[in-house]
């Protein structure tokens, strides 16, 4: 967002799933499989965005030219066109959210095997699609490599879960290997040898910094190393870490979007898990500095204007922060080892 631009002032609804997913990463103890039983009430598997406040599914977005923005910002819009976007990263957040409650031993709802069976078929006949990710991109869907790593998740998590038949969870560790060999052939830069924002662009995006912290790569993995290089050299201002690198053919927005506070503590995230501890405690403590007098943070900062920018307060930077504290005291708990593997939780992390 830049404040005084010609991109969007929003008057928004909530966001369904990340409010409930939020409330899964911070209180591990809550039924997964009920919360999202709430949210498929049509029972037929498919994930929903965003609800309005009031429960409500049609969310038309709308522009409203009489009411400005923050210093001139516009559109104004109320609504959410995101709604109805096809969004794949949030089936992997789902289960994500589920091996946790099974991890802290939780038992599982009487409906929860239909369920999961039936989203993830849904998802196996539609993780192959383009889709507008996890930045609920505005321009054509494309084949974001989060949200492919995010299908992966979904059906390695659930592979893993003791309770479900072994022939599913065969079937659902088969299709979790063919979306693994599918992203690492084509999200990988050939020249650079990092990963790219999505199959066949050159473009870097900060959701990369999510591959180590959700296990589809260890932290030792030279493709990890190059990328966190080539996000340090092409996303980074003034130390913070922008979402990726704006076009308006992609999103429509201008250059000089403020940096990405949940972005940002994933690079401290990753700084951790490499063994870059005095680097990720620097960043994590610049960032825990930026908060106001009562301790909150916004969605994005302008490190030049030093000022926030974005919704505030933002639920998605605090879970990020939360979780890099905890991913900070382990690696020092560990005696200044890298924490490995993919036990790591990281913020569910969507943009609402």
């Amino acid at each position: 967002m830049t404040i005084g631009g010609k991109h969007k002032a929003l008057v928004a609804p909530h966001a369904c799933l990340d409010s409930k997913a939020h409330l899964l990463e911070l209180l591990s103890y809550l039924q997964a499989e009920r919360a999202f039983m709430r949210t498929d009430k049509n029972g037929d598997g498919g994930a929903g965005e965003d609800e309005g406040l009031a429960g409500e599914r049609r969310l038309d977005e709308w522009q409203v030219p009489w009411l400005p923005g923050l210093a001139g910002s516009a559109p104004v819009r109320i609504g959410n066109a995101a709604a109805g976007q096809l969004q794949l990263d949030v089936y992997g957040e789902i289960a994500d959210a589920a091996a946790l409650a099974r991890k802290g031993g939780l038992d599982w709802a009487p409906r929860s095997l239909g369920l999961t069976t039936s989203w993830l078929e849904h998802l196996a006949k539609i993780w192959s699609r383009p889709d507008n990710g996890i930045w609920e991109i505005r321009g054509a869907p494309q084949h974001f490599t989060h949200s492919k790593v995010m299908a992966w998740v979904a059906f390695r998590r659930t592979a893993d879960a003791t309770h479900m038949p072994r022939k599913l969870r065969a079937e659902w560790q088969r299709l979790a290997d063919r979306i693994h060999r599918d992203i690492c052939r084509n999200a990988v830069d050939p020249r650079g040898g990092h990963f790219v924002q999505a199959y066949g662009s050159r473009r870097l995006d900060a959701s990369l910094l999510l591959l180590a912290i959700v296990g589809f790569v260890t932290p030792d993995d030279p493709r990890l190393a190059r990328t966190v290089a080539a996000i340090e050299e092409r996303l980074l201002v003034d130390g913070l870490v922008l979402r990726y690198e704006t076009d308006r053919r992609l999103d429509g927005l201008p250059k000089g979007e403020g940096a990405f506070l949940a972005c940002s503590f994933w690079l401290a995230d990753n700084y951790a898990l490499m063994g870059r501890l005095e680097e990720a405690r620097a960043l994590f403590r610049r960032l825990v500095g930026l908060s106001n007098d009562v301790g909150l943070l916004s969605e994005e900062y302008d490190p030049r204007a030093r000022r926030f920018l974005g919704n505030f307060p933002q639920a998605f930077s605090h879970v990020a922060l939360v979780n890099t504290a905890v991913g900070l005291k382990r690696a020092e708990d560990a005696k200044l080892r890298p924490v490995r593997g993919a036990g790591r939780r990281r913020a569910v992390a969507r943009h609402d």
